[in-house]
């Protein structure tokens, strides 16, 4: 019986390494590499940046509805007269018309493209700083769930050690039975947790992949790692950074302009057009008898619409309204900023003061433990003293994990909340969006940052943050390979041949 139970822990302890990290060649992976590869080929990015060609074929549109327009026209016409007389004709005609005055109509709508393209722009630009903080975020939370492991595998193997030194205890006849079931009931419960965790490990892989859109069954070795920088700006300033640097801002003051536009251009219809026309124009009469005839027209047609019954009046009303919301849209995402960053920035500052806290507690939980497992195997502690000071010490590491991780998230987010833009190197990144292999034909570039007029956003944050220094680190390129480790392992599953 002794040895059964034995064999028990050792299985549960294999089971824990079988589905353990990776024992593959994985390629090296930085977190800047990791952000420069999403911004080149995440999928979502590239559907956000089809969204300007939209708005370059808008504005081409309303140009091209203000300028030179030429018509072809051809009739066949049949009278029946009373005296039972029929006359068939045949024209042609071909008009060059030219608006040369809307009431302002003509280039509101031009007005109102052009601001829609360069709102387009800084949404993509907008895209880009969210996705690289996700991909940061997606990194951390790997790296976090890779010491979590590494955590739960030492709390295994301490358990397997303390079982394997109660067994012997228990043969020797210093130690009782219920002993020995406890010390192996302990040790599956941490085999449970390292399976867990070594799930969460490969979930938050399978996350960071798809954002950086490579093969995703690529085994990944991330390089990088935590490293506090201390974040020296207060909130206050945040906030002012913020309102002068969000793109979202920007946009929603174009969406106002914009509004503004809509306005003009139903007011237009109050006022008169003025069209040019002139173009040749050719009839030809086959019937009683044949006779043909050509004639040139040129004119200004002039158009006012004195009466529509209200219909104008209500669409200045509409858009009126629509020129409010946009106004209260920018008040709320005004609100929704201050509240955000607020927010990301109270969560730094506590994560950074339990990452502070959580230090000499590893360090106290580590001696508690070592002195409880020494005076059990001296015969004066307890089986329950060693479990305590084994859970204390795995959760202290585990809370100073945690506040690390925590503290480097919150301040990505705060600064991307502020609206800190990307470094050089992660422009040009982005500028090197390739297409997938269907898309080659059409391989998109991204568009120059544009600088939206009387808006120009802060480029240097000296002084500021340490966050918005250019980095030197070379983008690297993750090359796809497919694994096929799943398919080995169902197989020996099927011959029960698993070994540690």
């Amino acid at each position: 019986m002794k040895r059964t139970s034995c064999g028990r822990g050792a299985a549960l302890l294999a089971f824990a390494m079988l589905i353990g990290l990776p024992t593959a060649s994985c390629a090296d992976l930085s977190l800047q590499d990791a952000i420069d590869l999403a911004l080149a080929q995440n999928t979502g990015l590239r559907i956000t940046q089809k969204d300007e060609d939209v708005a370059k074929a808008a504005l081409k549109q309303a140009k091209i509805d203000n300028g030179l327009k030429i018509t072809g026209n051809e009739s066949l016409d049949t009278t029946l007269h009373r005296s039972s007389h029929t006359k068939s004709e045949n024209g042609i005609g071909v008009t060059a018309s030219y608006p040369i005055y809307t009431s302002g109509k003509a280039e509101a709508a031009i007005d109102s493209s052009e601001l829609g393209l360069k709102a387009a722009e800084l949404s993509t630009e907008r895209s880009r700083e969210n996705l690289k903080l996700d991909v940061i975020k997606a990194y951390y939370d790997a790296l976090e769930a890779r010491r979590t492991v590494d955590v739960r595998q030492e709390t295994v193997d301490k358990y397997q050690d303390h079982y394997t030194n109660v067994s012997q205890l228990y043969a020797a006849g210093s130690k009782a039975r219920i002993d020995v079931i406890r010390s192996s009931v302990e040790l599956s419960n941490a085999a449970q947790n390292l399976i867990k965790a070594q799930n969460s490990y490969e979930v938050n892989l399978a996350t960071l992949r798809n954002y950086l859109n490579v093969d995703r069954s690529e085994p990944l070795n991330l390089t990088s790692d935590f490293s506090y920088d201390q974040f020296n700006i207060d909130m206050d300033a945040c906030i002012d950074y913020a309102y002068r640097n969000r793109k979202d801002l920007l946009i929603d003051l174009y969406k106002y302009q914009q509004a503004e536009n809509d306005i003009k251009a139903a007011k237009a219809d109050f006022g008169p057009s003025v069209t040019l026309s002139a173009g040749p124009s050719w009839s030809h009469t086959f019937k009683p008898s044949t006779s043909s005839d050509s004639d040139i027209t040129a004119g200004a047609t002039l158009s006012w619409n004195f009466w529509d019954n209200g219909l104008t009046r209500a669409k200045v009303q509409e858009a009126e309204t629509s020129r409010d919301v946009a106004k209260l849209n920018l008040t709320k995402d005004q609100e929704d900023i201050d509240l955000s960053l607020r927010q990301a920035y109270y969560n730094m500052r506590e994560a950074e003061k339990r990452l502070n806290s959580t230090g000499d507690a590893v360090k106290q939980a580590e001696e508690d433990y070592f002195i409880a497992r020494e005076k059990f195997s001296a015969g004066e502690g307890l089986m329950l003293d060693i479990i305590v000071a084994q859970e204390a010490l795995s959760t202290a590491r585990l809370n100073y994990i945690s506040a690390e991780y925590d503290y480097a998230r919150y301040k990505a987010t705060v600064e991307n909340a502020m609206g800190i833009g990307l470094t050089d190197q992660e422009r040009e990144a982005a500028a090197k969006m390739t297409a997938t292999a269907a898309e080659t034909a059409e391989r998109a570039v991204l568009q120059e940052p544009i600088v939206p007029k009387n808006a120009e956003p802060d480029r240097d944050t000296k002084g500021l943050s340490k966050a918005g220094k250019k980095k030197e680190a070379a983008a690297a390129t993750v090359k796809p390979a497919a694994s096929d480790a799943s398919a080995e392992v169902i197989h020996d599953l099927a011959e029960g041949e698993i070994t540690k």
